[in-house]
């Protein structure tokens, strides 16, 4: 074994720029790989960090809601018609939608925002900043910030901290951010401010009486939810859909994953960039192969199996793919914190996606290394010589 690994290795260095080619090529497939999947990843934890900050166990939206970013409205009766159940607690109206923000920085400046509204007496979200600001939402024309949103709408976190009051305009209604909070960007949302529901009603003027747009509803302890969900499920009208809280995440999931193309795109780019990656090994090997002919035909004149000229090609394919993966994880890693850097998206290198990359890698090196030893099958001592 360790005979066959040492006669790769001095085939594979011999010609050391087709050696560095083909490593560059495996580092800037692993690269882009790395990239697009953790972007990918990023896109839906960021998509359902909403989702996952909700305090409750069963939710209501409308049967005509694909997603978030396209919340269609359900009376407030469907949530109210719930509180009649003895296994539920207490049941809290969500109202979501975009706003016009202002940068206090710019007089023409006006950006959408992610608004949500709720009703102020529950405690609604599990996030930094809400449960310590939530009385300063009582008064009128009141909102809390989220501290990381994009900076284009104004270094209102800075702001706040230095004068403890910042004051702008939100679709055309002057308002005042009394507190910040943490929630974080997604592919949809740059943004997002949270304010009471009578707040929301004011500002969002076009919101119809007694419409909105989800219904956390919250269980006493020990009752299963989803048995909960499916009692409600058959007693509520057909015009809304009931979810329990792991069910209402893999329902914003699958919007991104299938509704919408971002997904597709950034999967049909992984495909693509493995197949450029196995293309560029199997030139490497195959031209290897192909220049050693006489080599290998002499290997086996002497008695060496075709077997062990096999082993060779596929441990040089074995090598190119660790000694490409090395230096593409470590550029993945800066890159990745560049990302994170420049759309504040939840980017970062996990174990699992490592490691699966890595298997990937290799097998794309050896499929690359079984085109290639094709060519191994003319190396007969007979015919060459």
């Amino acid at each position: 074994m360790s005979k066959r690994l040492f006669t790769a290795w001095l085939q594979l260095k011999y010609q050391k720029i087709r050696f560095l080619i083909a490593l560059s090529g495996v580092v800037f497939a692993v690269v882009i790989i790395f990239v697009q999947l953790g972007i990918l990843d990023a896109m839906f934890d960021s998509a359902v960090h909403f989702h996952q900050s909700l305090q409750g166990d069963c939710f209501i939206i409308s049967n005509r809601s694909i997603g978030l970013v396209d919340m269609a409205s359900f009376s407030q009766r469907r949530l109210s018609q719930a509180l009649a159940f003895d296994e539920v607690e207490y049941v809290n109206p969500i109202y979501f939608s975009f706003a016009r923000w202002k940068n206090p920085e710019s007089r023409n400046s006006w950006r959408n925002i992610g608004m949500i509204g709720f009703d102020l007496r529950h405690q609604t979200f599990d996030l930094p900043g809400i449960k310590s600001n939530i009385n300063r939402l009582q008064p009128i024309d009141t909102v809390l910030f989220d501290r990381n949103s994009r900076s284009e709408y104004g270094s209102i976190a800075e702001q706040f901290e230095g004068d403890n009051s910042v004051i702008t305009e939100l679709s055309n209604r002057r308002v005042k951010v009394v507190g910040l909070f943490e929630l974080g960007t997604s592919f949809a949302f740059e943004g997002h401010i949270i304010t009471s529901d009578l707040n929301f009603l004011r500002i969002v003027n076009n919101t119809e009486k007694g419409a909105i747009d989800i219904g956390l509803i919250k269980l006493k302890a020990g009752t299963d939810p989803e048995k909960f969900k499916l009692k409600l499920q058959k007693y509520l009208p057909q015009d809304v859909k009931v979810f329990t809280k792991q069910e209402f995440i893999n329902f914003e999931k699958n919007y991104w994953q299938t509704s919408n193309s971002i997904g597709f795109i950034f999967n049909m780019n992984v495909v693509l960039c493995f197949i450029v990656g196995a293309v560029v090994v199997y030139q490497i090997l195959y031209t290897n192969v192909s220049e050693h002919l006489k080599e290998f035909a002499t290997l086996k004149a002497i008695g060496y199996s075709h077997q062990y000229l096999l082993n060779i090609v596929f441990q040089q394919a074995l090598i190119i793919g660790i000694l490409g993966y090395i230096p593409g994880f470590l550029i993945t890693i800066i890159q990745y914190q560049f990302v994170q850097e420049a759309t504040l998206l939840p980017i970062a290198m996990t174990g699992q996606r490592a490691i699966n990359i890595l298997v990937a890698t290799i097998m794309m090196c050896l499929i690359a290394g079984v085109s290639a030893v094709r060519k191994m099958k003319s190396a007969n001592p007979a015919d060459i010589f």
